[in-house]
């Protein structure tokens, strides 16, 4: 046989050679599927978060954000006796106030546990009472 003729019968065997149905080292869909898992139980989690919040049409910006050296039980029972209609939860070490009605809170206070004290973060809802000015007088004198 001549060259010619053997690179014809090479060239054959490989075009009929079949073809792996399984890539040996994975291919872009099987990457993507396992991120896609890896993913899962966070997304899960993030799904499983507390419902009570600022509403979707409030304002997400903290609109006060300080630290304070008094303990957050403190600061949780000195604005529940200064305002009205305040509701306390704890979630995870965290100390969560809603002011204002059930359904149409004003402010969302949480009081987290610093080294030293804690840290307050207030957002806006969409109520109006009480004030903002009242809100922020009580959060200094609570604070402090």
């Amino acid at each position: 046989m001549n060259v010619a003729a053997t690179q014809a019968v090479v060239s054959r065997r490989i075009a009929f050679r079949s073809r792996p149905t399984i890539p040996p080292h994975g291919d872009a869909d099987d990457i993507i599927m396992k991120r896609l898992i890896l993913l899962a139980p966070l997304a899960v989690l993030a799904a499983c978060g507390s419902s009570r919040g600022p509403e979707s049409g409030a304002s997400a910006e903290p609109m006060v954000y300080a630290s304070s050296a008094r303990p957050a039980s403190e600061i949780a029972r000195c604005l529940n006796s200064r305002l009205s209609r305040v509701h306390v939860s704890k979630n995870n070490g965290v100390t969560d106030l809603t002011i204002g009605s059930s359904s149409n809170s004003s402010y969302f206070i949480s009081l987290t546990p610093s080294g030293n004290g804690s840290v307050i973060k207030v957002v806006r809802g969409t109520g109006d009472d009480p004030p903002e000015e009242e809100l922020r007088f009580a959060i200094a004198r609570c604070t402090t």
